[in-house]
């Protein structure tokens, strides 16, 4: 039976932290802009960690997405030496930055709840 806050659940929660800082005070990458990390997912055996990031202003299409992450990727040396500094850990993940599409989701559920709500007021 798996514990309930696991030890990978822990390493996760502090990874996505120390990325956040990071990402925003040492990347000066044109290319990655305002990016926030919205979750890490870290493997059970702590070799790689998944990173799902957004953009605070959004994208304006799919090739500022890909660009985004390129610039992520390019920097993802750095980034694990840097966190490497900031958390003790035996093995540091390898990092694969990914893009989460579920604050833009968020937004278009709510645009759709709000125009149904609109047409059964007008009703």
């Amino acid at each position: 039976m798996a514990k309930e806050y696991s030890r990978t659940s822990r390493i996760s929660e502090v990874v996505m932290r120390e990325l956040a800082l990071l990402i925003q005070q040492e990347i000066s990458d044109p290319r990655v802009g305002m990016v926030t990390v919205s979750h890490a997912d870290v493997t059970a055996d702590l070799k790689y960690c998944k990173v799902y990031v957004t953009r605070l202003n959004g994208f304006d299409s799919e090739q500022d997405i890909e660009t985004c992450l390129e610039g992520l990727q390019n920097a993802a040396g750095f980034l694990r030496r840097a966190l490497g500094k900031r958390v003790n850990l035996r093995n540091i993940p390898e990092l694969r930055f990914l893009y989460d599409k579920s604050l833009e989701r968020g937004f278009y559920m709510d645009a759709l709840i709000a125009k149904a709500n609109a047409d059964n007021k007008q009703d």
